[in-house]
């Protein structure tokens, strides 16, 4: 896994992707990027380099906007998705039309 720099490039790049991704609703796209990010965070953090070195934490807080942005798309996109499984609950079984009878 890259170090310093080259890692936070690396987030910087997973980040986008998870971004496109939440923006395509391609749930597969988003499992993949979250995962990802989360490998790429986890390396950061073990390696703790960002804390020592001004530059880099500066690299990191420029993240910020971006890494706030794809929350927001997550948080939207449960929101959503709680929503629709709330309607389904309220109509509940009898509500919802098979396609095809038997």
């Amino acid at each position: 896994m890259p170090t310093g720099s080259a890692a936070i490039d690396s987030l910087h790049r997973a980040f986008g992707t998870l971004r496109s991704a939440l923006d395509a609703n391609d749930p597969a796209a988003i499992l993949a990027a979250s995962s990802e990010v989360r490998a790429i965070t986890s390396d950061i953090r073990a390696q703790g380099a960002w804390r020592q070195d001004p530059a880099l934490h500066e690299k990191i807080q420029s993240l910020l906007p971006m890494i706030d942005s794809a929350r927001l798309r997550v948080n939207m996109a449960s929101d959503h998705v709680r929503q629709r499984i709330s309607l389904l609950a309220d109509y509940g079984s009898d509500g919802a039309k098979l396609t095809y009878g038997r």
